[in-house]
C-alpha cells in the first residue's frame, strides 16, 4: 500500500480555553490569552502532536488574519514553523471579528472599505513575512470564510449585497494575482453562523460564485475554488459525496477542512438541524469514500482538522483529539486504498448493492484497525 506524502494542518484557534456561552470558557486555562500566543502552539505542537503521527504526515498551520496572526507577531511564527518544519498552510481575513453587518457584502459602504482592507493586509503579509514558511511545494490557500458575510433580513437588498460581495472578492483576486498570483483562494461554505442566511451557503453555490466572477471581473478560475467544511455540508444534512464530485468535476478542490458533526458514525450527535459542533474527523464509510475519491482525483493539497476540542476536555485530552483526527483520516485513507474498486462496480452495475454494502463495510473494519495500528505505535 502507497503511504504518500500526506499534508494535514492544524488550525490556531483549536488550542482555545474554553467555549464559553453555556459551557465553561476557562476548563483549560492554561491556553488563556495571557499563557498561550500563536507562535508557542507551534511548540506544543512540535512537542507532543508531530511525534505521534505517521513519517509520511507533513504538518501545516492555519491562522486568522489580524486576530492570531499580524505584522507584530508574523516574523516570530514564520520562524517558529520553519524550526517546528511545518509550513503555513492556510490564511484568512478574520473579518468575523471585526465586522457584524455583512462585511466585504455589507450594504454599509464604510463597513465594505473597511472590510476589503483587511483582506489586502492578508495577502500582504502572506506574501511579506510570511513567505519564508511557504511549503516549498504546496503554496498556502486564502479562505475566505462567510461568517461575516449574511444577513437576517430578508429583503432586496441581499441583491446588493451580494453585487457588493462580487465586487470584493474580484478585487482581492486581482490584488493577489498582482502580488504573485501563487495563493489558491478558496471560499468556505457555511448555511449559518454567523449570521442566521449566507450568501454562500453551499459548495454548489460557492463554485457558481466562481462561474460568475470569471465571466463578469475576467476573474481567472485557476487555483479557486472551495474549501469544504465537511461539517457543514452535514449541519443542512448535504451530501458529502456529492459535494466533492462537483468540487473535482469543476476542478474547485483546493483546500478542506475534515471535521465533522460526527452523526454519519452513530455514535457522536450532531448533524442536520444541528449548530457547528467542530469534531475532528470520525472513522466512518463517507470519510473512507471521500479519501478514496481525492485519492483518484490527484488532490495533494492541505487537509485542514478545523476542529474544537470538547467543552469538557482538559489539555491533554485536547491534544489528544488532533492527534485522534488526524489518524482517523490516514485509517480512512488506507482503508479506501484496499477496496477492489473494480469489484464494487461491478456490484453497482449488476444492482447488488447489498454486497457493496459490505464491501464498504469490510472497509469501516479496515479503517478501524488501522487507527488502533498507528495509535498505539
Amino acid at each position: 500500500m502507497s503511504q504518500q506524502k500526506s499534508l494535514h494542518s492544524i488550525c490556531r484557534w483549536t488550542f482555545n480555553p474554553g467555549k464559553g456561552g453555556f459551557v465553561p470558557g476557562d476548563v483549560r486555562e492554561e491556553w488563556n490569552s495571557r499563557n498561550l500566543d500563536t507562535v508557542k502552539t507551534i511548540g506544543i505542537i512540535k512537542e507532543r502532536i508531530a511525534p505521534r503521527l505517521p513519517d509520511n504526515v507533513e504538518l501545516g498551520y492555519e491562522v486568522h488574519y489580524n486576530s492570531e496572526i499580524d505584522e507584530k507577531s508574523a516574523g516570530a511564527l514564520a520562524d517558529a514553523l520553519i524550526d517546528a518544519k511545518m509550513s503555513l498552510a492556510m490564511i484568512t481575513p478574520g473579518a468575523h471579528s471585526h465586522f457584524a453587518y455583512g462585511g466585504i457584502a455589507s450594504p454599509d459602504k464604510r463597513e465594505v472599505a473597511a472590510a476589503r482592507e483587511l483582506g489586502l493586509k492578508t495577502v500582504d503579509l502572506a506574501y511579506g513575512l510570511m513567505k519564508k514558511a511557504w511549503h516549498k511545494d504546496i503554496p498556502p490557500t486564502l479562505v475566505l470564510w462567510n461568517g461575516s458575510f449574511g444577513y437576517d433580513v430578508a429583503s432586496i437588498g441581499v441583491r446588493t449585497m451580494y453585487q457588493n460581495l462580487k465586487e470584493s472578492v474580484a478585487g482581492l483576486c486581482k490584488y493577489e494575482e498582482k502580488a504573485g498570483g501563487k495563493l489558491y483562494i478558496a471560499i468556505e461554505p457555511k448555511p449559518n453562523e454567523g449570521h442566521p442566511a449566507m450568501l454562500l451557503p453551499t459548495v454548489a453555490s460557492a463554485i457558481m460564485f466562481w462561474y460568475k466572477l470569471e465571466q463578469e471581473f475576467s476573474v481567472t478560475r485557476a487555483k479557486k475554488g472551495v474549501n469544504k467544511e465537511f461539517g457543514h455540508s452535514e449541519m443542512i444534512g448535504l451530501d458529502l459525496v456529492n459535494d466533492t464530485v462537483e468540487e473535482i468535476d469543476n476542478d474547485a478542490l483546493v483546500h478542506m477542512h475534515l471535521n465533522s458533526q460526527g452523526y454519519n458514525d452513530g455514535i457522536i450527535l450532531g448533524g442536520p438541524g444541528k449548530y457547528d459542533i467542530d469534531h475532528g474527523t470520525r472513522i466512518n464509510g463517507m470519510n473512507i469514500t471521500l479519501a478514496g475519491l481525492i485519492r483518484t482525483a490527484g488532490y495533494k493539497r492541505w487537509k485542514g482538522h478545523d476542529m474544537v476540542p470538547r467543552a469538557y476536555d482538559n489539555v491533554t485530552q485536547a491534544i489528544d483529539r488532533v492527534i485522534r483526527s488526524i489518524l482517523s483520516w490516514e485509517a480512512c485513507d488506507q482503508a479506501a486504498q484496499k477496496i477492489d474498486e473494480k469489484a464494487l462496480l461491478t456490484h453497482l452495475e449488476n444492482r447488488e448493492t447489498a454486497r457493496a454494502e459490505d464491501m464498504l463495510r469490510a472497509a469501516l473494519v479496515d479503517a478501524q484497525q488501522a487507527f488502533d495500528r498507528m495509535y498505539k505505535a
